[in-house]
């Protein structure tokens, strides 16, 4: 595996104002992500760095002055890891998320963190001071061949286990479903894996563009041939009878086994120990606008 191309960059903050619905601070420690997920949408940000390398073989390593005023944050939402993984093998070397996490402290900021790794069980006891923190971790396959030939994270297992581990430890967890590959994707089965270790259960679709849309439409062809008429009609026809028909399925499934379903809204308060809600984000036009926003804006605080 070729090493990646590894730069250190200067930041005029880690915290960016963000137009995401679930958090009002995007924090990104690094720029690039080492994971090379097939399908990742955060490519763009090659547009704003001038890296001209291929995704996933670079990473920016963020430095940046130390938080000023860290209080001011206090019952703020943030969430780390909005474009990159902020729990990359390079961080066991570079520690800016652990960094990150100890100039924060005690602020009272409510911290979302977004991972596909079990490095994140270092700073476990770190993150459980901060107030209603959450942790989630993107699982769309409980089929580790297919996993790795979509991305280079650690495995499903892996991931289960540190999300097992902060569900003990008495942190909110999610499971993010994402993204469902039509055909492919088992949701029933990683739901009823997950849902005695996770607080919410996230379910978003796979939304292809840009030059990643070819490369995915391809490996259907190679590997799953049988499925490229679905694709081409959900794709290239712009079908969306896939999503309904699988809304509805897993909207009677969840029903059967005892978790409300719900359509884009995160806002359901639940006892800790209760049952997961599950959440259908297909196609959610909030998201997918701002999103595009937060594209547009997300490097203005570095330079190079």
């Amino acid at each position: 595996m070729q090493e990646p191309i590894i730069k250190i960059v200067e930041a005029r903050s880690i915290l960016s104002k963000s137009n995401l619905p679930v958090c009002e601070y995007s924090v990104n420690p690094y720029i690039g992500c080492t994971h090379s997920c097939k399908y990742c949408y955060a490519s763009f940000m090659k547009r704003f760095t001038g890296h001209k390398e291929e995704w996933g073989t670079f990473l920016d390593v963020k430095m940046w002055p130390e938080i000023k005023n860290p209080g001011k944050y206090k019952g703020k939402e943030l969430f780390i890891g909005s474009v990159t993984d902020p729990y990359l093998p390079q961080e066991k070397t570079y520690e800016r998320t652990r960094i990150l996490l100890e100039q924060l402290e005690g602020s009272g900021a409510k911290l979302s963190i977004a991972t596909k790794s079990d490095l994140i069980l270092r700073d476990l006891d770190l993150i459980k001071t901060f107030p209603e923190a959450r942790v989630s971790w993107s699982i769309n396959t409980l089929d580790e061949e297919f996993r790795r030939d979509m991305d280079k994270a650690v495995s499903i297992e892996r991931r289960l286990a540190a999300m097992e581990a902060f569900h003990s430890a008495g942190i909110r967890t999610t499971c993010f479903i994402s993204p469902i590959f039509p055909g492919i994707t088992d949701v029933e089965a990683i739901i009823q894996r997950a849902k005695k270790h996770c607080n919410l259960i996230w379910l978003e679709n796979l939304n292809l563009r840009g030059t990643y849309k070819s490369l995915m439409i391809n490996y259907i062809k190679e590997k799953y041939p049988h499925l490229l008429p679905l694709y081409q009609e959900i794709y290239h026809r712009k079908d969306l009878s896939y999503w309904e028909m699988l809304d509805a399925k897993l909207k009677a499934f969840t029903a059967k086994i005892g978790l409300d379903y719900v359509t884009n809204d995160d806002s359901i308060q639940r006892p800790f120990d209760a049952p997961p809600v599950v959440v259908n984000y297909f196609y959610h036009d909030q998201i997918k606008k701002s999103a595009k926003k937060e594209e547009r804006e997300s490097c203005r605080n570095f330079q190079k």
